[in-house]
């Protein structure tokens, strides 16, 4: 088969463009793979457990006081054990109970630390 010269930069063209496109498309464009979509979807689904779960557990959390307080004097890194084995968060699913423990204390330790806080002026 005998292809005229005057289409082979036309197809050449094409390869080239196509090549481009994709090149720019995955670096600028924002295109991602199946796989990294994957990702994002479970980051974004774990970010919304842990948003929608951490104001049920320090409503838990106020009601009881005496542990809000031993919980600040933990160290940051026992925290999310204190939580668990305090039981505020037994309603949240074994995948995202870590993730919202350590959001809980996070929260629970800065409202302290608000409240605590006295106005200057």
């Amino acid at each position: 088969m005998k292809i005229p010269k005057s289409v082979k930069p036309a197809i050449w063209g094409m390869i080239g463009g196509a090549a481009a496109v994709t090149v720019v498309g995955f670096a600028w464009g924002g295109w991602v793979t199946g796989g990294t979509a994957g990702e994002m979807m479970s980051a974004s689904a774990k970010a919304a457990v842990v948003q929608a779960f951490t104001p049920l557990c320090f409503a838990q959390a106020k009601l009881q006081p005496e542990q809000l307080v031993l919980l600040k004097e933990e160290s940051n890194w026992k925290r999310e054990d204190f939580v668990i084995e305090a039981g505020w968060v037994t309603n949240v699913s074994e995948k995202y109970r870590s993730a919202v423990a350590d959001s809980c204390a996070s929260t629970a330790v800065e409202g302290l630390e608000a409240s605590t806080m006295k106005p200057t002026g």
